[in-house]
Protein backbone atom coordinates (compact mmCIF):
# COMPACT_ATOMS: atom_id res chain seq x y z
CA UNK A 1 0.00 0.00 0.00
CA UNK A 2 1.55 3.34 -1.03
CA UNK A 3 0.72 6.04 1.06
CA UNK A 4 3.30 8.22 -0.35
CA UNK A 5 3.47 12.05 -0.69
CA UNK A 6 1.89 11.77 -4.48
CA UNK A 7 -1.05 9.70 -2.82
CA UNK A 8 -1.86 12.57 -0.78
CA UNK A 9 -0.67 15.04 -2.96
CA UNK A 10 -3.14 13.57 -5.58
CA UNK A 11 -6.23 13.41 -2.80
CA UNK A 12 -5.87 16.75 -1.91
CA UNK A 13 -5.64 18.13 -6.04
CA UNK A 14 -8.75 15.75 -6.95
CA UNK A 15 -11.04 17.21 -3.46
CA UNK A 16 -11.00 13.16 -2.83
CA UNK A 17 -10.82 14.81 1.19
CA UNK A 18 -13.51 12.99 3.14
CA UNK A 19 -11.71 13.06 6.39
CA UNK A 20 -11.60 16.79 6.24
CA UNK A 21 -14.02 18.64 7.91
CA UNK A 22 -14.19 21.73 6.23
CA UNK A 23 -13.59 23.14 9.57
CA UNK A 24 -12.12 22.71 13.03
CA UNK A 25 -13.10 19.59 14.84
CA UNK A 26 -15.52 20.05 17.85
CA UNK A 27 -13.66 18.55 20.85
CA UNK A 28 -10.68 19.63 19.68
CA UNK A 29 -11.88 23.52 19.53
CA UNK A 30 -13.57 23.13 22.98
CA UNK A 31 -10.14 21.49 24.43
CA UNK A 32 -8.48 24.23 22.46
CA UNK A 33 -10.54 26.93 24.50
CA UNK A 34 -9.80 26.29 27.63
CA UNK A 35 -5.73 26.31 27.26
CA UNK A 36 -4.50 29.28 28.57
CA UNK A 37 -0.31 29.17 27.56
CA UNK A 38 -0.07 30.47 24.49
CA UNK A 39 3.69 29.68 24.72
CA UNK A 40 3.26 25.86 23.98
CA UNK A 41 5.11 24.69 20.95
CA UNK A 42 2.53 22.86 19.09
CA UNK A 43 2.84 20.36 16.37
CA UNK A 44 -0.22 18.93 14.27
CA UNK A 45 1.71 15.82 12.33
CA UNK A 46 -0.03 14.83 8.91
CA UNK A 47 -2.19 18.29 9.36
CA UNK A 48 -3.32 18.61 5.82
CA UNK A 49 -5.95 21.49 5.51
CA UNK A 50 -5.53 21.80 9.39
CA UNK A 51 -8.18 24.20 10.67
CA UNK A 52 -7.05 23.34 13.97
CA UNK A 53 -3.50 25.27 13.10
CA UNK A 54 -5.58 28.05 11.93
CA UNK A 55 -7.74 28.52 15.02
CA UNK A 56 -4.85 28.26 17.28
CA UNK A 57 -3.05 30.93 15.12
CA UNK A 58 -5.89 33.33 15.49
CA UNK A 59 -5.96 32.36 19.07
CA UNK A 60 -2.68 33.65 19.74
CA UNK A 61 -0.62 30.65 19.75
CA UNK A 62 1.74 31.57 17.49
CA UNK A 63 4.28 28.31 18.02
CA UNK A 64 2.01 26.29 15.89
CA UNK A 65 3.93 24.04 13.64
CA UNK A 66 2.09 21.98 10.96
CA UNK A 67 3.89 18.99 9.13
CA UNK A 68 2.78 16.92 6.12
CA UNK A 69 3.55 14.74 3.29
CA UNK A 70 1.68 16.83 0.68
CA UNK A 71 2.74 19.79 -0.72
CA UNK A 72 -0.54 20.74 -2.42
CA UNK A 73 -1.76 20.48 1.69
CA UNK A 74 1.19 22.75 2.85
CA UNK A 75 0.56 25.38 0.19
CA UNK A 76 -3.26 25.45 0.66
CA UNK A 77 -2.04 26.33 4.44
CA UNK A 78 0.01 28.74 3.33
CA UNK A 79 -2.77 30.60 1.65
CA UNK A 80 -5.17 30.42 4.27
CA UNK A 81 -2.67 31.57 7.48
CA UNK A 82 -0.22 34.03 5.40
CA UNK A 83 1.25 35.30 8.86
CA UNK A 84 2.13 31.73 10.23
CA UNK A 85 6.02 31.73 9.40
CA UNK A 86 6.73 29.42 6.66
CA UNK A 87 9.29 27.65 8.64
CA UNK A 88 6.52 26.12 10.77
CA UNK A 89 4.77 24.61 7.80
CA UNK A 90 6.98 21.65 7.48
CA UNK A 91 6.95 19.55 4.10
CA UNK A 92 8.07 16.33 5.15
CA UNK A 93 7.51 13.23 7.12
CA UNK A 94 6.61 12.89 10.42
CA UNK A 95 9.14 9.89 11.12
CA UNK A 96 11.71 12.01 10.09
CA UNK A 97 11.24 15.10 12.67
CA UNK A 98 13.63 16.20 15.18
CA UNK A 99 12.21 18.67 16.88
CA UNK A 100 10.39 18.60 20.16
CA UNK A 101 6.80 19.82 21.38
CA UNK A 102 5.33 20.73 24.23
CA UNK A 103 1.67 19.60 22.76
CA UNK A 104 0.86 17.10 20.14
CA UNK A 105 -2.46 17.63 17.99
CA UNK A 106 -4.33 14.38 16.95
CA UNK A 107 -6.83 14.42 14.47
CA UNK A 108 -6.70 12.00 11.40
CA UNK A 109 -3.28 11.41 11.32
CA UNK A 110 -2.64 8.16 13.14
CA UNK A 111 -6.06 6.63 11.32
CA UNK A 112 -4.03 8.30 7.48
CA UNK A 113 -0.89 6.23 8.59
CA UNK A 114 -0.30 2.30 7.10
CA UNK A 115 -1.73 0.37 10.67
CA UNK A 116 2.39 -1.25 10.15
CA UNK A 117 3.14 1.84 11.72
CA UNK A 118 1.21 2.37 14.80
CA UNK A 119 3.67 0.99 17.28
CA UNK A 120 6.33 2.98 15.73
CA UNK A 121 4.15 5.99 15.63
CA UNK A 122 3.86 5.84 19.55
CA UNK A 123 7.18 5.59 19.73
CA UNK A 124 8.29 8.68 17.91
CA UNK A 125 5.46 10.85 20.02
CA UNK A 126 7.49 9.82 22.87
CA UNK A 127 10.83 10.66 21.48
CA UNK A 128 9.09 14.69 19.94
CA UNK A 129 7.44 15.38 23.29
CA UNK A 130 9.28 17.22 25.73
CA UNK A 131 9.51 16.19 28.79
CA UNK A 132 5.50 15.88 30.26
CA UNK A 133 4.40 16.85 27.15
CA UNK A 134 0.98 15.74 25.70
CA UNK A 135 -0.47 13.86 22.84
CA UNK A 136 -4.11 15.36 22.54
CA UNK A 137 -6.35 14.67 19.93
CA UNK A 138 -8.93 12.07 18.31
CA UNK A 139 -8.90 8.32 17.84
CA UNK A 140 -11.29 6.39 15.55
CA UNK A 141 -12.81 3.98 17.79
CA UNK A 142 -14.96 1.67 14.83
CA UNK A 143 -13.47 -0.50 11.94
CA UNK A 144 -13.22 1.55 8.61
CA UNK A 145 -11.14 0.47 5.81
CA UNK A 146 -8.58 -2.62 5.60
CA UNK A 147 -7.27 -1.27 2.23
CA UNK A 148 -6.79 2.19 2.37
CA UNK A 149 -7.16 5.20 4.81
CA UNK A 150 -8.61 6.11 6.95
CA UNK A 151 -7.89 3.17 8.93
CA UNK A 152 -10.03 2.10 12.10
CA UNK A 153 -9.12 0.59 15.18
CA UNK A 154 -10.09 -0.08 19.15
CA UNK A 155 -9.35 1.34 22.37
CA UNK A 156 -7.59 -2.24 23.25
CA UNK A 157 -5.83 -2.13 20.47
CA UNK A 158 -4.44 1.18 20.88
CA UNK A 159 -3.97 0.69 24.45
CA UNK A 160 -0.65 -2.06 23.82
CA UNK A 161 0.80 1.06 21.52
CA UNK A 162 0.55 4.01 24.12
CA UNK A 163 0.71 2.65 27.65
CA UNK A 164 4.44 1.79 27.45
CA UNK A 165 5.13 5.41 26.59
CA UNK A 166 1.90 7.37 28.15
CA UNK A 167 -0.33 8.02 31.27
CA UNK A 168 -3.82 8.35 30.60
CA UNK A 169 -5.22 11.57 31.62
CA UNK A 170 -8.08 11.05 29.17
CA UNK A 171 -8.92 8.11 27.39
CA UNK A 172 -12.76 8.27 26.43
CA UNK A 173 -15.95 8.02 23.81
CA UNK A 174 -16.07 11.48 22.67
CA UNK A 175 -19.27 12.82 23.79
CA UNK A 176 -18.85 16.44 21.41
CA UNK A 177 -17.92 14.73 18.32
CA UNK A 178 -18.49 15.93 14.46
CA UNK A 179 -22.38 15.12 13.75
CA UNK A 180 -21.38 12.17 10.91
CA UNK A 181 -18.47 10.63 13.48
CA UNK A 182 -20.88 10.47 16.83
CA UNK A 183 -19.99 7.57 18.50
CA UNK A 184 -16.94 6.51 16.33
CA UNK A 185 -14.61 8.57 18.84
CA UNK A 186 -12.21 8.78 21.41
CA UNK A 187 -10.66 11.35 23.14
CA UNK A 188 -7.50 11.25 23.98
CA UNK A 189 -5.24 13.19 26.82
CA UNK A 190 -2.30 11.29 26.70
CA UNK A 191 0.76 12.49 28.99
CA UNK A 192 4.01 11.79 28.40
CA UNK A 193 5.93 9.04 31.12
Amino acid sequence: MDLAADFWNNKYKNNKIGWDLGEISPPLKAYFDQLDNKELKILIPGGGNSYEAEYLFNKGFKNVYVIDLSETAIENLKKRIPNLPEKQLILGDFFDLEMQFDLIIEQTFFCAINPTLRAKYAIKMKDVLKGEGKLVGLLFDAKLNDDHPPFGGTKKEYIKYFEPFFSFETFNECYNSYPNRQGMELFIKFKKK
